[in-house]
């Protein structure tokens, strides 16, 4: 069924029918389907490495034993301060970011040809050996391996952070899914929150001075194993996604897998509501691939793999197509350039900067940032819907770019005495946390759900894979600059991400669009490509019919071959249900 926008009266009959088998959403739902939640959080561990990468190596980078083991990337080694290189520590933070960026390139040819549940084992393998390698540092000189262990790394966690959610959306059923999916946000942010306080416990492992023991920083490094190793080994152990084998034709095994997961017997109502919709969306996407890839139709792994690029060039073919094209990636290049992960990154040697002088000081205001990021996230993820995506956007944008225009002005005046002036380094320090709780409710998760629901179903994933690639870009840009902006441009840094944030409340003031609650038809008018929607309706048609997902709901007796969605409570009397400008999450 189409997950976005507004439904038709057919998916609002078979939605009907699905609540009043299921029970309905919510709390209860969540507990009925008590299987399938504790299996999605289980996969989530893979947001918690992808969050606690994020923000481990910014501890890491201001202890004193591990900056002894970098060798010419710190520019005295014989100074008490060990001050780093800033270009050469841009690269050792930016390198995860690239190896991302490549991840994300193969997540989907991987999860296609291997499963999902494969292709987690696969990118679990990757990341462990890239923390092994980076453990290496710790034999002589060490930048070579902290570099190539974090590429590394990088790849498996990038792969993961699109893998993930994939595979807990398949196997989610619609009315816990959205829960389910969002999980992943915030295991990421709880990846982050625990990175950052595990820093600075691990910190006074013998001392925060030259006297501090190579475990300070290793193991924070090393503790990224334990739950990889238990994603890896549980993994083995979770199902295939009922739609992956369905996809691949295998449909008992499919409806097996599904009636285990929902704890129903194969022949229940429920069950064969679910497995036709499967079947239905599975069909679709053959028929969109045969219609607009007609020579990649085969899903040989060499098909598969050339899929990837094609679909997303045919992206640019068109005009309506391209506007589209530009709000997933600008959204995703206005989202890093307002500077979250130059403070994820680079938090400690920023407050630093500010005044805290204290290494421990800076860890531990660090450490708040991971807490206020995790709590700001939790209202967004339930309150998006009814609040729009544009109002979200523009306010935390406008209140982000305050926040660093404030930590300019106080660095600006205050940052060749802060001694004298502690208070003010404070107030930077609580604007810092300000603009992480902005970003938190508004652009963490806003940017990932305009750049899914701006897309016609048989375009989604590519278009989903061109944003990413434009997050991991701009991420290992970001990552890349930041020292050398903090050290050259100093208050200027915050004035540049102000003024790009700025940039980025306009963009979405003037030229995005308000998508919340719209159909895909509707969708199809604002970006000017329309009957893009329609073609996919009719297909949708033929699809239902197909399958027999007309039949089974025209059978139960909530949907009538004239188009009548048949009320559960009264189906006596029928009734067309216009849901037009209703958003129903499935």
């Amino acid at each position: 069924m189409a997950p976005v926008g507004g439904v038709s009266t057919f998916e609002a009959a078979a939605l009907a029918r699905r609540k009043a088998l299921s029970g309905g959403s919510g709390p209860g739902a969540l507990l009925r389907n008590a299987r399938v939640a504790g299996i999605a959080c289980f996969a989530c561990l893979g947001g918690l490495l992808y969050g606690y990468n994020q923000g481990v190596f910014s501890g890491v980078l201001t202890m004193n034993s591990f900056k002894e083991h970098m060798g010419d990337y710190i520019e005295d080694q014989n100074a008490d301060s060990l001050a780093w290189n800033s270009s050469k520590q841009g690269w050792l933070v930016s390198i995860l970011e690239l190896g991302a960026w490549l991840g994300t390139m193969y997540s989907g040819f991987l999860a296609e040809i291997l499963s999902r549940k494969y292709a987690i084992l696969v990118n679990v393998g990757i990341f462990i050996i890239g923390v092994i390698i980076q453990c290496t540092a710790v034999v002589g000189v060490g930048h070579n391996a902290i570099l190539g262990g974090r590429f590394v790394t990088g790849m498996g966690v990038g792969s993961l952070s699109m893998i993930v959610p994939m595979y807990n959306a398949e196997i989610a059923p619609p009315e816990v899914r959205g829960a389910l999916v969002g999980l992943q946000q915030l295991s990421i942010t709880l990846g982050i929150m625990i990175s950052f306080w595990i820093d600075y416990g691990t910190n006074f492992i013998g001392g925060t001075g030259r006297s501090q023991k190579e475990a300070a920083w290793l193991l924070p490094l090393a503790l990224q194993l334990a739950p990889a190793v238990l994603l890896g080994v549980g993994m083995v152990f979770m199902p295939f996604s009922p739609r992956w084998l369905v996809h691949h034709n295998r449909e008992s095994e499919a409806r097996s897998v599904l009636a285990k997961l929902r704890g129903l017997p194969q022949d229940h109502d429920l069950i064969e509501l679910e497995f036709a919709e499967i079947k239905a969306q599975s069909l679709f996407e053959k028929k969109s691939l045969a219609e607009n890839f007609p020579h990649l139709q085969d899903l040989s792994a060499w098909s598969t793999f050339k899929l990837q690029f094609v679909a997303i060039g045919s992206l640019f073919t068109s005009r309506g197509m391209f506007k589209r094209v530009i709000i997933a990636t600008l959204t995703m290049f206005f989202q890093q350039w307002t500077g979250i992960n130059a403070v994820l990154y680079y938090a400690p040697t920023i407050f630093g900067g500010l005044g805290l002088n204290s290494t421990s000081v800076s860890l531990l205001a660090t450490g708040v940032v991971g807490i206020v990021m995790f709590i700001a996230t939790i209202p967004a993820v339930m309150y998006v819907d009814s609040w729009g995506r544009k109002p979200t956007l523009v306010v935390g944008a406008i209140g982000m770019a305050l926040c660093h225009f404030i930590i300019a002005a106080i660095v600006g005046s205050f940052s060749d005495d802060w001694p004298n002036h502690q208070g003010a380094g404070w107030a930077a320090v609580v604007m810092v946390w300000l603009f992480v709780i902005h970003f938190g409710y508004s652009w963490g998760p806003c940017a990932w759900i305009v750049v899914a629901e701006v897309w016609p179903i048989s375009n989604r994933p590519y278009g989903i894979a061109l944003g990413a690639s434009s997050n991991w870009m701009n991420n290992f840009i970001v990552g890349q600059v930041t020292p050398d902006m903090l050290k050259h441009l100093k208050y200027g840094t915050y004035i540049f991400f102000g003024l790009l944030t700025t940039l980025g409340a306009a963009f979405i003031y003037f030229y995005f669009p308000e998508t919340k609650g719209l159909s895909l038809e509707e969708m199809d008018i604002l970006f000017g490509s329309v009957g893009v929607a329609e073609r996919e309706k009719e297909r949708w048609r033929e699809v239902h019919a197909e399958v027999g997902l007309t039949e089974l709901l025209a059978r139960a007796g909530v949907y009538t071959e004239s188009g009548e969605h048949v009320s559960e409570v009264e189906k006596e009397k029928p009734i067309i249900s216009d849901t037009k400008h209703d958003e129903v999450k499935v």
